[in-house]
C-alpha cells in the first residue's frame, strides 16, 4: 500500500456504483474496449489500479448533471458512494503532469454517471522527495514580516481604482506607516499600460526599503508577476527581486503545473498563490475536485501562501467550506514544513476576527482585507488598526463591542462594516 497512489471518487449513477468503481480503475490503467496483443495477466496484475473499498452514502434524487441526458430523465432516485482506487506507482511515477491525467483524465468521460468528484488523495512518500515544496511557508513568512503571536495582516491594492504608480506608492506609504504588515496587488494588476510592473516596483519599493531603514520592520509586498511565458514571468520575479522586494503573487490556474515548477526552482521570492478559477472546479458539491485534491498539487510545487476565503465570505462558498479548505492546508503531506501560509480573505474585516480564530484556533495565517481597510471611514491607516483591534479582543477572549469601547478605529469599523448587508472586499 505505501508504493500505491490513492485517489477517492464520489460517484453518483442510477446503475451499479461497483461497477462504475471497476470501470474507473480499468479505463485509468490498463483497460482498453478490446483485448491488445502481449496484454498478459501478470502484466495487468504489476500495473492495473484496484478498487480497495466502496463506501456507501445517501442517495439524491436530483442527478449533478442535471436530467437533459436521456439515461438520466427516468429514475427517481440516484446512488452514491465513495469509492478508493489504487493506482500502481510503477504504473504513473512522481510526475505531477500524469497524476493529474490519471485522476481526471478520462474518468469525466465515462458514461453512466449522474455526478463525479475527485474528493481525496494520498499519495506515496517519494512524492515528497521529488517535489520541492514550500521555499518559506508558514514560519518564513513569519519571519520575514517579523509577526509572532497573532495573524499577519495584510491589504490589497485594487486595480478597479486605476492607480498609477505615483498614487499607488502614495497609498502603501499610508498602510506602512499605519503598520500592516502584507500588502499584495490584485490578481487582475499583472502589467497594465497605466501600471506596467516595473513601475509600480520602482516607486513602491523605495516606501518600503525607506520604512524598513527608520523603523526596522519591512513590509511585504506581494508584486503580480503572472504572465503566459515562464521567461517573462522569471523576469518579473527578478525585477522584484533586484529591488529589494520578497513576494510575489501568481495566479496558478493561469499559468499552469509547468510554469509553476520552472518559477519554483529560481526563485528568492514567498509565492502567494491566488487560486482564481477553482471556482469552476469545485463549485458544485457532486462534481469536479474537491480543494483537498487541488491544492496537493500546488503545494508540492511549492507555493508558499495560499489564498482560501473566510467565514463570511462576500462569494458563494459556505463557511464549511472555508474550514475544509484551512485544515487541508494545515495538514502535512509528509512533514510540517511543507505546509503553505493559509491566506483568509473574501469580504473580511475586523468583524469575523472571533469567530475566525473560534473555529481555526490558530493565529498562524494571513488575514487579508480589501474593503475593510482601505474603505474605513476613518482612512486605510485606521483600517489597518481597526483589523489589529479585532484580532486583539478574539485572541483575548474580549466581546468586539466591548473592546470598541476605546478603540475608536474599531468602532467605527463595526458601525461602517457591521451591518447584515455589509461586506468588506
Amino acid at each position: 500500500m505505501s508504493d500505491d497512489i490513492v485517489l477517492t471518487y464520489r460517484i453518483e449513477t442510477p446503475g451499479s456504483v461497483e461497477k462504475l468503481a471497476e470501470k474507473i480503475a480499468s479505463d485509468q490503467s490498463t483497460g482498453t474496449f478490446v483485448p491488445l496483443p502481449g496484454e498478459t495477466p501478470e502484466l495487468k496484475a504489476r500495473v492495473a489500479a484496484r478498487v480497495l473499498a466502496v463506501r456507501p452514502l445517501e442517495p439524491v434524487e436530483e442527478p449533478a448533471f442535471g436530467r437533459s441526458h436521456d439515461d438520466l430523465a427516468a429514475p427517481r432516485s440516484f446512488r452514491c458512494s465513495e469509492a478508493d482506487i489504487a493506482f500502481p506507482m510503477e504504473a504513473i511515477g512522481t510526475d505531477l503532469a500524469a497524476l493529474m491525467t490519471i485522476a481526471i483524465g478520462g474518468v469525466f468521460s465515462i458514461k453512466g454517471f449522474s455526478g463525479i468528484r475527485v474528493t481525496d488523495i494520498r499519495l506515496p512518500p517519494a512524492f515528497g522527495e521529488a517535489w520541492p515544496g514550500p521555499q518559506f511557508g508558514i514560519e518564513g513568512s513569519k519571519r520575514l514580516t517579523g509577526v509572532s503571536g497573532r495573524p499577519i495582516i495584510g491589504t490589497i491594492v485594487k486595480p478597479a481604482l486605476g492607480l498609477r504608480p505615483p498614487e499607488s506608492a502614495a497609498m502603501v506609504k499610508e498602510l506602512v506607516e499605519a503598520d500592516v504588515d502584507f500588502i499584495k496587488d490584485d490578481e487582475k494588476l499583472m502589467s497594465p499600460a497605466y501600471s506596467p510592473l516595473a513601475e509600480r516596483v520602482k516607486a513602491i519599493m523605495p516606501v518600503v526599503l525607506d520604512h524598513e531603514q527608520r523603523t526596522g520592520k519591512k513590509v511585504m509586498v506581494a508584486f503580480g508577476i503572472t504572465a503566459t511565458d515562464p521567461d517573462e514571468m522569471m523576469r518579473n520575479h527578478d525585477l522584484v527581486l533586484a529591488a529589494g522586494g520578497n513576494a510575489a503573487i501568481v495566479n496558478i490556474n493561469s499559468i499552469g503545473m509547468g510554469a509553476m515548477a520552472f518559477l519554483r526552482r529560481r526563485s528568492g521570492l514567498v509565492l502567494h498563490a491566488h487560486r482564481n478559477g477553482w471556482d469552476i472546479l469545485t463549485r458544485h458539491p457532486s462534481l469536479g475536485l474537491d480543494f483537498r485534491v487541488y491544492q496537493t498539487f500546488w503545494r508540492l510545487l511549492g507555493v508558499d501562501q495560499f489564498q482560501i476565503n473566510g467565514i463570511a465570505a462576500k462569494y458563494w462558498e459556505p463557511d464549511a467550506s472555508f474550514l475544509h479548505s484551512y485544515h487541508a492546508l494545515r495538514r502535512p503531506l509528509f512533514r510540517d514544513d511543507d505546509r503553505p501560509l493559509p491566506v483568509v480573505g473574501s469580504g473580511q474585516w475586523g468583524g469575523q476576527a472571533p469567530a475566525t480564530y473560534a473555529a481555526v484556533g490558530s493565529t498562524d495565517l494571513l488575514y487579508l482585507c480589501g474593503g475593510g481597510v482601505v474603505s474605513h471611514p476613518m482612512g486605510p491607516a485606521a483600517g489597518v488598526r481597526a483589523v489589529r483591534q479585532a484580532w486583539e479582543a478574539a485572541v483575548a477572549g474580549v466581546d468586539l463591542d466591548a473592546y470598541a469601547a476605546d478603540h475608536p478605529e474599531l468602532a467605527a469599523s463595526i458601525r461602517a462594516f457591521g451591518g447584515p448587508d455589509a461586506k468588506g472586499a
